[in-house]
């Protein structure tokens, strides 16, 4: 069965409040997320203005997946993650 929209941004928020709070993650993950914001950023429920904080989680993650190590990259994007995880609230 696959997610609804909502079920979705719920679980992008959930890898990014992840990433944010341990600091740490996965190159799944960020593959995860990847795949999340491509599915969301087509879908015409969203907020536009969500879709310009999606763009740049996407990114993020994709940056991710490529980075030599995955924990210094989200470590440094704490506050982005932050910033990101507040913009979906006020948007969905």
């Amino acid at each position: 069965m696959p997610l609804n929209h909502n079920h979705q941004v719920s679980l992008l928020k959930d890898i990014l409040e992840e990433h944010q709070a341990d600091c740490c993650g996965t190159v799944a993950e960020c593959e995860q997320l990847e795949r999340l914001v491509k599915s969301l950023m087509v879908n015409t429920n969203i907020d536009q203005n969500l879709k310009s904080v999606l763009q740049n989680i996407y990114s993020y993650s994709h940056t991710g997946i490529n980075a030599p190590v995955v924990n210094d990259h989200i470590l440094s994007q704490k506050d982005n993650l932050s910033q990101w995880l507040s913009e979906i609230d006020s948007f969905s």
